[in-house]
């Protein structure tokens, strides 16, 4: 069961996994590495919230996502909390809802916050590079919000992804339309990314509100070994008439 954690003294910080040769944690060896650049981090302030909300941002997301009270979903990449508080609100009493970062400061921000608020359905948790350290068949909805491209293990942390999402359950994606190392990413690269690592798109749409995209994946039938991964080409990036189609 997920568990109220807020306060900064209880926050766990997970430690460096071990590095196998060069920059990559043992754990992601296995899996291959993206073929495309990846963004270094970015602000965990994307715009203000009350910029976001003006333009009915996270209403937007939740309403494509179909976020309904009672549900359990994750906030990936959670920063300082935009969706986390808002998503808390809709889920409501019965709902659960758990905030993932790497970002220590982060984390501790967003405890503080929650605890101002008194918001009792929120747990925080932190994550690591490759893996989002989630209980299996657990979650409704994952939420992965302007920060996909600056995942550096996609394919392992997608693959450790998938036992997590409950029968039924989805991944949203909202990211922007432009190459990996100016935070964005193409839409049919995402897709492959997805594809690869064992899921299918359900639902793309263009959103101007979301200052990018809303993608929707939920798990296919098998999950590949992680040893039979091919990565996506990053210059690949198809046309965006086939996503759509794809998603269709």
């Amino acid at each position: 069961m997920l568990r109220r954690a807020v306060a900064s003294g209880l926050l766990v910080v997970l430690t460096a996994c071990g590095q196998a040769s060069g920059d990559r944690p043992e754990s992601a060896i296995e899996f291959p590495r993206p073929d495309r650049p990846v963004s270094g981090l970015g602000s965990n302030q994307f715009s203000t919230e009350t910029a976001r909300d003006n333009r009915g941002e996270a209403e937007t997301v939740m309403e494509l996502a179909g976020v309904e009270p009672g549900m359990t979903v994750a906030d990936i990449g959670a920063g300082n909390g935009y969706y986390t508080v808002r998503l808390a609100e809709r889920v409501g009493e019965e709902g659960r809802v758990l905030a993932q970062d790497i970002d220590r400061s982060a984390l501790e921000r967003l405890g503080r916050r929650v605890e101002r608020q008194r918001i009792d359905n929120v747990s925080i948790q932190p994550g690591a590079l490759d893996d989002p350290h989630l209980p299996e068949k657990s979650f409704d909805r994952i939420f992965m919000v302007h920060m996909y491209h600056e995942i550096g293990e996609p394919y392992a942390l997608l693959w450790r992804l998938w036992p997590s999402l409950r029968e039924g359950g989805q991944v949203v994606v909202v990211d922007v339309d432009r190459p990996t190392d100016r935070h964005g990413i193409a839409p049919m690269l995402l897709a492959c990314e997805f594809e690869r690592v064992g899921y299918k798109l359900v639902a793309f749409k263009d959103a101007p509100e979301l200052a990018g995209y809303y993608a929707q994946f939920e798990r296919s039938a098998n999950r590949p070994a992680p040893e039979s991964i091919e990565p996506c080409r990053g210059d690949a990036v198809g046309k965006r008439a086939a996503i759509k189609q794809a998603a269709t």
